[in-house]
Formats: structure tokens, sequence, C-alpha cells
């Protein structure tokens, strides 16, 4: 098969469109012939040399994908078409899939569209309401609102009936975000986003945060948060060392967690994309949720693709196409 791959870590430079030896699926897996992926950080910090992949998983980059089965397996028939987080191997024409992270693609979606919804948007449930525990009515700030995780978590926490404040720091990205339902968006280079939370909540805070940045916000996410209110740390995109204050977490009760879904142990993904699929499929179906993609890039072009995610640019999901 044709895939992306690399020697040595390294700038975008490193990835070359080659051959690689066919994934042979093992029991319980399906072997899918992949049209789209999408390009997600994770993958970015894997070719710098930054995020080995866990044990037994694919040296080839991409954690989603959506194809068609190849063959016959359990309840699954040749030809039918998926969408799936995998632990690696998204970046090529054919992809071993665990069977109960398959997700059947709803019709009205191509695979290019498909492609852009697993990752991101199974980040945004797992965090929000499996770990973060958001109920209808709370508020949630939602940092880097017009990433592909950004997006999703958007529009997932206004499916639940939950208030949503998002941060992006350019004009068109903070459109982004009020189009999918944030009630507030923040431009943090401007305007300090604890005091905005403070003012739009009448002083209550936030109830929960979902954060990509990590070390530098860490005193305002403190700030922003309601009592008893959670801190799910998503990435650490600005840094993860700096003072630790713990003051806040002990004097309002707050949690702080942290998460990585590629890392998650697969039965408990396999749960979470069963509970995924039970509340989004319909919402997709009715158009209440969509997937955000901001360009497509040939497989081949991968360089390309991780290049214009680096600059920052984008808004929503970078897709690879696949084949024809």
């Amino acid at each position: 098969m044709k895939a992306i791959v690399f020697e040595q870590p390294g700038d975008a430079d490193v990835l070359r469109y080659a051959d690689a030896p066919d994934p042979q699926p093992g029991a319980g897996e399906l072997l899918v012939r992949v049209r789209a992926s999408a390009v997600n950080r994770a993958d970015i910090l894997q070719r710098r040399g930054g995020y080995s992949p866990p044990p037994g998983a694919s040296a080839i980059l991409g954690l989603e994908l959506a194809g068609e089965v190849a063959e016959d397996a359990g309840e699954w028939r040749a030809g039918e078409r998926v969408m799936a987080v995998v632990t690696g191997g998204g970046y090529a024409e054919l992809a071993a899939v665990p069977a109960g992270m398959a997700i059947r693609i709803p019709a009205q979606f191509g695979f290019e569209q498909a492609a852009a919804i697993p990752e991101a948007f199974l980040t945004a449930y797992l965090n929000l309401f499996t770990l973060g525990r958001l109920k209808a009515g709370e508020i949630v700030l939602i940092h880097a609102g017009a990433s592909g995780v950004g997006t999703a978590a958007i529009q997932l926490a206004r499916a639940a009936g939950a208030r949503v404040f998002a941060t992006a720091g350019a004009a068109a990205k903070l459109e982004l975000c009020r189009a999918l339902g944030a009630e507030l968006a923040i431009n943090y280079k401007t305007e300090a986003f604890a005091e905005r939370v403070a003012e739009a909540s009448g002083g209550q805070g936030a109830n929960l945060v979902l954060d990509f940045v990590g070390a530098p916000y860490w005193e305002a996410n403190m700030a922003a948060l309601a009592p008893y209110g959670r801190l799910m740390l998503i990435g650490f995109l600005g840094g993860s060392r700096g003072a630790l204050d713990i003051g806040a977490i002990l004097g309002k009760s707050l949690t702080v967690a942290g998460t990585t879904l590629r890392r998650t142990p697969l039965d408990q993904k396999v749960a979470l994309t069963r509970a995924f699929a039970e509340f989004a499929l319909p919402r997709f179906a009715s158009g209440e949720l969509r997937p955000v993609i901001d360009r497509t890039f040939d497989l081949a072009d991968a360089a390309d693709a991780h290049r214009y995610v680096e600059s920052n640019a984008s808004a929503g999901k970078v897709v690879l196409k696949v084949g024809v």
C-alpha cells in the first residue's frame, strides 16, 4: 500500500509518500480501505519526535480515518462505510481497525466529512461528559474554540443544553465559534478571559474548562472556574512547566484531570464510541451537529497539510484525501 512514512523525526520535510507493508488485522479487527484521514496535533508531535505511539500501535501517522470495510469480518460486510479513531495508521491506503471502534458513516456525509469527525468529536465527548460530567445549564469554557476539538466541543455542549463560552485569537475564528453555538466568544489576544467569564456568568465562573494550552493558562483557568468546577487538560501547546499554586484547587474544591484518547484502554474507548454514537448520530442526521473542515489535501501532500496546521491558520479540521 501507499502511506506517509518518515525515518527520522524532524520538520514536515521528513514526510514521504511511499510504499509500506499492508496491515494484517488481528482478531476482532477490520481491514479498512481508507478514503480519508485528518491531521491532528498529535501527528505533528509524533513527527517531531515528541510523542511516541503506544505499544502495539502502527508507526504510521494518523489517528482517525474514514473508508470502506475491505473484507467481511463479524457483523461487518465488505463495502460498508465506516469512520473510526485508531492508535495509528490513518495516513495510509489500508488500516486495521478494532471492530468496536468502527462507526457507520451517516448517509449524508462523504468520506472527507466523515474523516473530520472521530478524533475531534470523541475527544470532546470524553472530556465534556464522560470525565467532565457536564450537565444542562452549566457553563463550559472551551479554549481553542476554532480548533477541531473546539468546534466539536462547542456543538456537543450546546446540544446537551450547556452554556458555551469559547476563546480564539482571530475575528473569523471568533465568528465561527458564535455560529456553532458559543454564547460568548473571547479574543484571548486582547481580552482577559477570566474577567470576561466572570462578567458573563454574573460572578459565578465556569463549571468546566477544556484547556489545550497548559501552563500559561493555569492561573487564569483557576480564576475562571466556579466553586466545585472541573478543569480538563487536553494538551499543553503553550508548555507544560511553570509555577503551580494549588491554593485555588483547595479553596474552590476544584477537580483537575488530564487525558489522552490515544492511550485510553481499548475497552473504555469502545464504551466511549458506543455512548458517543448513541448521542451524536441522530444529531448528525438532523443537522444539529456537523464536522467543520477548513481545507483538504491529497495524502501525498501531507507535508503541506502539516505546515498549514503548524501555521495556526486553520479553523476546524484539515483533511487528507486518500486514493480516488
